[in-house]
């Protein structure tokens, strides 16, 4: 390897990672804007969120490794020509496609790494990070007393306390309803007032321990016998200690795989089964939808309409057979009434068989739509990021502005470009108007040539982003104007 290469690498490196980092931080804080209601209050352990976070960092990969590819190319390009070193290795007679050769060969491992992390790792953080979320929304909120206001976290059970001291975590003036009544095998209710007392978890978040002081405690026996009365009983006392069983303050973790069903959570092995079985399903549902309609002919004529009971049933012979009209006419306005009842009734029941064969079709359609708009998103990564680098590495070259100024600048403007027409061809996938092909790799389609364009422009060191070169010319095709005026006159 030569030196020039080393040191492009090595320019190269630095602002990709840095940028990564940068755009997956940006990427994690709107995650964390999402569910900071659902983390907060929970006496998590830091192990639990920084798992999350990284689980969740790891799921925002296909979005932030094209705009960092994008933003280092800009910045790296950039800061070789605003410090005149892209100059210098022009005037060496290296051309910018050899400048760029290093860096090329960089960006397609990244991108050949990057498919096998959308199609490995991407899957797992998605069937980890929902398992955490779900488990984190299954906890309850810590034991936080409010002074005078009643908690209602546990089950069967309101305390209010009068005050709470902060530092030592002694209650006073504790008002206890316990609808299941603690301890109680009868399933009686109590109420229980106390001067001051203690109430906490445990620390494996299993039990309430509770120590209460000066009280009384008053207990209703429901019987729900018609000859026995319910009971009440009373009792004071100075100290009295209690353990109380609760559920959902401990955070326990449920199996991920129960989490594999979604699309996101599938590699493309997976999904091409699935695209095949749903691809048959659909096919076999979209027959059977209408089959009954076409089999019975419901839409044109079923003879069962004019079936009518033996009670009501003509007997008239005529020589030739009836039509339809005639047959109506023949029959009395009761009789009339029954045939029309029928038809309304058989056509009432097809509806319905017809709309449950339909939304079981759509469930099916939409099924496969997902799962190719999936694959495709995963093949066509790899093709992102390098399209991101032909843009930005170019586009450096042209701007000759380094640092995280300009470069973050366009590299945004690119990426909203990039990202509505990527969320708008995966609508169009996803509601069936384009295949998923069309859909996903639209975005592709429309940046490639803008790509070949501005990597021939910094070829041939083109003015592209220079001010005085558009006042030039705006100056030329004024003064072109003034002369076509002075011909007509």
């Amino acid at each position: 390897m030569k030196t020039i290469d080393k040191f492009l690498l090595k320019s190269y490196v630095g602002p990709m990672v840095l940028t990564f980092f940068i755009v997956s931080f940006i990427f994690l804080m709107n995650f964390l804007w999402r569910y900071i209601d659902e983390l907060v209050g929970k006496g998590l352990d830091l192990s639990v969120i920084l798992q999350l976070m990284w689980y969740a960092t790891a799921t925002t990969i296909p979005m932030s490794l094209p705009l960092a590819t994008l933003l280092a190319a800009i910045m790296t390009m950039g800061n070789l020509g605003e410090n005149n070193e892209l100059l210098a290795m022009k005037s060496a007679g290296i051309s910018l496609p050899r400048i760029l050769l290093p860096l090329t060969v960089l960006v397609v491992f990244i991108a050949i790494g990057s498919f096998f992390a959308s199609n490995n790792l991407v899957p797992y953080a998605w069937k980890k990070m929902n398992m955490l979320i779900t488990d984190i929304r299954k906890q309850k909120q810590s034991i936080e007393f409010k002074d005078g206001a009643f908690f209602n976290g546990i089950d069967n059970m309101s305390i209010r306390v009068g005050h709470q001291d902060k530092k030592t975590g002694l209650l006073t003036n504790v008002l206890i309803y316990d609808t299941g009544a603690t301890g109680s095998t009868n399933g009686a209710m109590s109420t229980t007032i106390a001067d001051s007392g203690y109430i906490r978890l445990s620390d494996d978040k299993k039990y309430l321990l509770v120590t209460l002081y000066n009280g009384e405690r008053y207990e209703t026996t429901r019987n729900y016998q018609w000859y026995a009365e319910s009971q009440l009983t009373h009792q004071t006392f100075e100290m009295q200690h209690a353990v109380v069983p609760i559920e959902g303050f401990d955070f326990s973790r449920t199996d991920s795989e129960q989490f594999s069903g979604g699309v996101e959570t599938k590699p493309i092995k997976r999904l091409s089964r699935d695209i095949d079985s749903l691809d048959r399903l659909v096919g076999r549902d979209m027959a059977r939808s209408y089959e009954s309609v076409l089999r019975k002919g419901i839409l044109q004529y079923d003879p069962n309409v004019m079936g009518l009971t033996d009670s009501v049933k003509t007997d008239y012979s005529y020589k030739r057979p009836l039509s339809r009209e005639e047959e109506l006419r023949n029959l009395s306005l009761g009789q009339r009434r029954e045939v029309v009842s029928n038809a309304i009734a058989k056509a009432k029941n097809s509806q319905l068989s017809i709309n449950y064969e339909e939304d079981s079709f759509k469930a099916s359609l939409t099924q496969l739509y997902r799962s190719e708009i999936e694959w495709h998103r995963k093949v066509s990564l790899p093709v992102s990021v390098m399209i991101f680098f032909l843009i930005g590495a170019p586009l450096g070259a042209i701007i000759r502005k380094g640092g995280l100024g300009m470069p973050v600048v366009v590299s945004v403007l690119f990426f909203v470009v990039y990202y509505i027409i990527s969320m708008s061809g995966e609508k169009m996938a996803r509601d069936g108007i384009s295949s998923a092909f069309e859909g996903m790799w639209l975005s592709s389609a429309i940046l490639l040539p803008i790509a070949i364009y501005l990597i021939y422009k910094s070829t041939n060191d083109s003015n592209l982003f220079n001010m005085d070169w558009y006042r030039i010319q705006f100056a030329k095709f004024k003064d072109w104007l003034e002369a076509k005026k002075q011909k007509r006159k």
